[in-house]
């Protein structure tokens, strides 16, 4: 990313470092620039980049990860502040709000880079990602539906996607979104 270091929504810096207060997730679930939105609407958010991980191309272009040759995924880093949002509320974000059933593609997006992918910043709240999804396949499979194909990463290396694609949706608002969730609510947390 060469230029644009502040987010045209938040007014954050997109590139850290970032406040001691904040933590980090990463999230694909097809296009980023849907999932991009969803994310910088909430409170607590402290900013949001889009861009490619789980690949094997080192800094890879959005015509090199459309190939399918890079591995990577459209993903959305989002930078939280945890005492204002929890990782677990944004997992539920996350799983409303694309299904996780589709493999490798979101809707009309085909293709390995829309594959849903939820990363970690930590080792240790790997479990935390891994039990949402396993609170969230019940309630898919009460409502009919199939297995979820999500991947579960810890810090993905992370290259942000050129310019013209950050805060997309903000800057033409009338663009293309294919983000859509199944319609099954994250099941409740008990206490």
């Amino acid at each position: 990313m060469s230029s644009g270091p502040t987010h045209i929504v938040l007014g954050t810096p997109i590139i850290g470092p970032y406040p001691d207060d904040t933590d980090m997730a990463w999230f694909g679930m097809g296009c980023f620039w849907g999932a991009e939105k969803t994310f910088w609407t909430i409170p607590g958010v402290y900013t949001t980049a889009v861009g490619y991980a789980g690949g094997r191309v080192i800094e890879p272009s959005y015509e090199e990860v459309c190939s399918g040759n890079t591995g990577h995924a459209e993903v959305v880093q989002v930078v939280f502040q945890p005492h204002r949002i929890s990782l677990q509320d944004l997992l539920r974000y996350f799983w409303e709000n694309h299904d996780p059933t589709q493999g490798m593609r979101q809707g009309n997006d085909i293709g390995s880079q829309y594959r849903s992918i939820a990363a970690t910043s930590t080792l240790e709240q790997r479990p935390l990602a891994i039990e949402s999804r396993d609170r969230y396949q019940a309630a898919l499979t009460d409502a009919g539906l199939g297995a979820i194909t999500t991947e579960i990463l810890v810090r993905p290396v992370f290259y942000f996607a050129e310019d013209y694609h950050q805060q997309y949706l903000a800057r033409h608002p009338h663009g293309y979104c294919g983000l859509g969730g199944t319609t099954v609510s994250y099941p409740a947390l008990k206490g």
